[in-house]
């Protein structure tokens, strides 16, 4: 446990910081399942959750919750699937 205050103050902080990328990833992870699920059924419906999953997916790589080749490639896999 942190002693001194600003030790305590950067501690919320984290603790914070750290509940909103996790909400982030979540936000980003149940959007590509969505998609995957949906792209064995439905290729139009597919494609239409596809830009959802797109924004997801930039806004957690903008954060820095995940790498930018790494939401580079998330994107290309639905892509092909979806295709």
């Amino acid at each position: 446990m942190p002693i001194t205050t600003s030790a305590k103050k950067a501690l919320r902080g984290s603790i914070k910081k750290k509940k909103t990328n996790d909400s982030r990833k979540k936000n980003m992870r149940d959007m590509i399942k969505k998609v995957e699920k949906i792209s064995k059924t439905d290729k139009v419906k597919a494609s239409a959750e596809l830009a959802a999953a797109y924004k997801a997916i930039d806004k957690a790589a903008k954060r820095g919750v995940i790498k930018k080749n790494t939401a580079s490639r998330r994107k290309s896999r639905m892509a092909r699937l979806v295709k």
